[in-house]
């Protein structure tokens, strides 16, 4: 035979162009199917049938990935240098540390590359073929392009088909294309080259579900060839950037390493040219180089992030990857799918149009239940929801639920609320003939007999019912149709984003001999319209509004129509009247320049495309915000992971979705991202607090030393002594600030900017000063202490340094509130942490055995009292810092700016 076409481009063929015919004719097939000889060499041409999982990270090549960081790199290096000065127990704890750390990251991130063996798994395992003229059950991973599969209710698709013979043919697409609804396919040709998926009735794609009806077809495409397999390239080619955190931490540790340095070289220099014996100022200097590099930091972000993680899961919230909890404290823009995120991804009726009024479906039902099931009822409301009722092919499941078309359980479900059930009526109108429903009438019919004759109830789209209708039923009995008014009221109800449907009926005194389409379905008396929506979320609308107060953009992005997306916006919020919506097909004319010019302004868009998703990411990352997309299908995989944070949906997202994403919701609710993001940003403030806690400790003993021989003082400390301070007041009280409560007002402030300094609003400019007043405290207290004649002077600097840092810890746990406002007992173990490191201070002091070890003497009531005074110094200035802050007096002009029109906050501090 001759080679079959090639389909080794990723550029998909516009299959859905082509009839019938021309699909065969290009895939070399007869009608008898192919043969299995054919099957074979085309299987071996094209490959297996799925989708092609990358090359993984073993559990080992993960856990050693998390050693790569350059802060930790800096930590392994002061352990080696410890090391090498025979302090091995600084060593070791620095090792811990980092251990601690990579287990913690290891441990999160394990199960991070899974997205593409969820793709598998969607796959169908079977597929019914047509070979050698006979059908056939062959492993869905054998089907090979040119395949004529058969399909019916109930089975996967395996492949991407072109239908040239349907019945009834519906296929639920919203994992891959966002439609909430089982779509009616066809086999006639397209002829928009562009048309999105959801368009494209007469394809069936693999990994969608047939529901309803059967039908045949030609396969097109298998494995990485199919649209599923796009998105598993994409998948692919979608790496994960660092989040705001892991780039500010590399950003500061880089800086700090070359300012650590250079302090070293100096203070190492000017100590040799003071006479300074070479040793003692080698080891002083990498003593110090040590002691300055925050190595609990690591460790303290870790823990901070996995603690709340933990507090996270108790609010439905799962998270996959550790950064992603303080991720949410950046996030900008949140870009939702509409269904089943914002909305409950089941259709309902909404509203009907009766007797030439509207009238909201809940009021329907509390007015038309029916009086006599053995009489036709008179009254339009009545005999509209009669016609609901027996018009309509769901039922009952055996646990109790409906199932059926999603239409027509909304449909069930409105009459059965009225009263109206359809089980009881079928004893009185029991059904006599059908005729079904087809994409190119767009209407179905059922023959139901009664006391008085037979009725016929006919339900579809407007602009096939009406005009087959002659009459209409009103309280008044039967008048002249308005069909104008009719077709009014449908337009009306279609540009809120409704599914209208016109239901109608016509009698007979006996069964009709001809129950074809064209006898039944004419000379008809219009009953009304039903609206149906999938219907938002009803705590949707107040998460919307939460995000707006907390300075964060929701976007909708959806494949459903532009209507419906409208309508579903404007109920939430999301949009005013008039807001722009943009759809997939204007997205693909613009190029990105052009696109970025417009997409902080746009919150809805429609009718879009998985890789059109990636688009919109991209394009707002370009402008300098940080997104969220949450999701729950196929379609969103791919920019779940390009988004700074994706957030998958728990019930009824895909494993695709939730492999792929950052977090998950666990309970599907938009409202649970509002938690998250208050969540992210306590763990933010925290880790910030840390860090202006040791760099501020490390600044005041940096100081300590590097002033004292300008000053004409000796070297005030021992390398003993910065180590042993680093070790007992840089881990634990660090630690202990990780479980600090959210600051008042969390909530009511603007995301902070993504590329904002760490050290922003007055954090940096307290670390100098607060640094150069415990050095100022440390080094008054030597200069007396010698001024005096207390021969204990390296002692008392070294207990004043270590209070100070414990008054500092203790002061900075809120930026704005004074600890006496706070409580001091309100974060017990901070306060437990800080009373056993004096404790342990004041063990290295006043236990014999140790003042060897440490190098330190008993100080004397008066020399502990004095060391008491001077390191209250500190807790006392930093809370006068506070009360100018909270008077607007300082920092003021370093407070976030809220954000307009999109962009990023103002007035901070370029990256640091």
């Amino acid at each position: 035979m001759a080679a079959p076409p090639t389909t080794s481009s990723h550029i998909p063929e516009a299959w859905h162009l082509l009839s019938e015919e021309d699909t065969r004719r290009r895939l070399e097939v007869g009608a008898q199917g192919l043969s299995a000889a054919d099957a074979e060499v085309r299987r071996q041409r094209f490959g297996a049938n799925e989708i092609a999982e990358g090359k993984r990270r073993g559990p080992v090549a993960m856990f050693l990935a998390q050693f790569t960081d350059f802060m930790i790199l800096v930590l392994i290096a002061a352990a080696v240098i410890s090391g090498l000065l025979g302090d091995l127990t600084d060593t070791l704890v620095i090792l811990a540390i980092i251990v601690l750390n990579a287990a913690i990251g290891f441990a999160q991130e394990y199960r991070a590359e899974r997205a593409i063996a969820a793709l598998k798994r969607m796959a169908a395992l079977q597929a019914h073929v047509l070979r050698d003229g006979h059908s056939a059950l062959v492993p869905a991973i054998e089907v090979v392009p040119g395949d004529i599969i058969l399909l019916e209710a109930g089975n996967a698709v395996p492949a991407d088909v072109r239908l040239d013979e349907v019945a009834q043919l519906r296929c639920e697409e919203a994992a891959l294309t966002g439609e909430s609804e089982p779509v009616e396919k066809h086999t006639h040709a397209l002829h928009e080259v562009d048309a999105p998926l959801g368009d494209r009735r007469n394809m069936a794609y693999k990994g969608t579900l047939i529901t309803y009806g059967r039908g045949r077809g030609i396969v097109v495409a298998t494995g990485m060839q199919t649209e599923l397999g796009r998105i598993a390239q994409l998948l692919h080619g979608e790496e994960e950037g660092k989040t705001p955190l892991q780039k500010r931490l590399a950003r500061f540790g880089k800086n700090l390493a070359l300012v650590v340095l250079a302090i070293c070289a100096i203070l190492f220099v000017t100590g040799l040219l003071r006479g300074e014996p070479l040793l003692l100022m080698l080891l002083t200097a990498i003593s110090l180089a040590v002691a300055a590099i925050p190595e609990a930091l690591p460790a303290v972000v870790s823990i901070s992030l996995a603690l709340g993680a933990r507090k996270m899961v108790a609010r439905h919230a799962l998270v996959r990857k550790l950064p992603a909890v303080e991720t949410l404290g950046s996030v900008t823009f949140i870009c939702s799918d509409k269904t089943g995120t914002l909305t409950e991804n089941r259709m309902r009726a909404e509203e009907v149009w009766v007797d030439g009024s509207h009238a909201r479906a809940a009021e329907l039902m509390l007015e038309s239940a029916p009086v006599n099931l053995d009489a036709m009822p008179t009254a339009p409301k009545p005999a509209l929801l009669l016609a609901l009722a027996l018009s309509n092919d769901a039922r009952f499941a055996a646990d109790g639920g409906v199932i059926g078309d999603p239409t027509e359980v909304a449909l069930f479900e409105l009459a059965r609320a009225a009263g109206w059930d359809k089980q009881a009526l079928e004893h009185n109108y029991p059904r006599r003939a059908e005729v079904p429903f087809d994409s190119e009438r767009a209407r179905m019919s059922t023959l139901h007999a009664t006391p008085l004759g037979v009725v016929a109830f006919i339900k579809g789209a407007p602009e096939q019912v009406l005009p087959i209708c002659h009459d209409q039923l009103s309280a008044d009995g039967i008048i002249a149709l308005d069909r104008g008014e009719a077709e009014l009221a449908a337009e009306r109800m279609a540009a809120e984003g409704l599914r209208v449907l016109a239901v109608a009926m016509r009698r007979w005194p006996q069964m009709p001999s001809d129950v074809g389409s064209e006898a039944i379905e004419s000379g008809l008396t219009f009953l009304g319209l039903v609206g149906l929506m999938d219907p938002p979320r009803a705590e949707a609308r107040e998460a919307v509004q939460l995000c707006q107060t907390a300075g964060i953009a929701p976007v909708m992005i959806t494949g459903d129509h532009p209507a419906t997306a409208r309508a579903i916006a404007r109920r939430l919020g999301i949009i005013e009247d008039g807001g722009e919506v943009i759809t997939g097909r204007e997205l693909a004319r613009m190029d990105m320049a052009e696109f970025e010019e417009h997409v902080e302004r746009v919150r809805v868009y429609a009718r879009v495309a998985p890789e059109q998703k990636i688009k919109i990411v991209r394009a707002l990352q370009d402008k300098g915000e940080f997104v969220a997309m949450t999701g729950d299908g196929v379609n969103d995989a791919p920019a779940l992971r390009r988004a700074d944070i994706g957030v998958a949906m728990g019930i009824t997202g895909t494993d695709v979705a939730k492999e792929a994403g950052h977090m998950i919701l666990l309970d599907d609710n938009f409202a649970t991202i509002v938690s998250a993001v208050r969540e992210g940003r306590r763990i933010f403030d925290n880790i910030r607090k840390f860090i202006k806690y040791t760099m501020t400790s490390n600044s005041g003993e940096i100081w300590t030393i590097f002033l004292a021989p300008f000053l004409g003082l000796p070297i005030p400390l021992l390398p003993i002594h910065i180590l042993w301070i680093n070790l007992v007041t840089d881990g634990l009280p660090g630690l202990a600030l990780a479980a600090e409560g959210e600051e008042r007002g969390v909530m009511q402030r603007p995301p902070r900017p993504p590329h904002e300094s760490i050290f922003a609003h007055g954090m940096w400019q307290h670390m100098i000063w607060v640094g150069l007043l415990m050095g100022g405290a440390s080094l008054f207290t030597q200069a007396w202490a010698i001024y005096t004649d207390h021969g204990h002077w390296q002692t008392m600097v070294f207990t004043v340094l270590t209070l100070s840092q414990l008054g500092h810890v203790l002061a900075i746990r809120s930026e704005r509130d004074s600890l006496f406002t706070q409580g001091v007992l309100s974060n017990p173990s901070l306060i437990a942490t800080v009373v056993f490191t004096i404790g342990l201070q004041m063990a290295t002091i006043y236990v014999p055995f140790l003042n060897p070890i440490f190098k330190t003497e008993s100080l004397t009531l008066d020399e502990l009292l004095f060391c008491l005074l001077m390191s209250s110094v500190v807790f006392v200035a930093v809370e006068i810092e506070k009360w100018f802050v909270r008077h607007g007096w300082l920092y003021s002009s370093n407070r976030p700016v809220t954000r307009s029109g999109g962009a990023a906050g103002a007035g901070a501090r370029p990256d640091v």
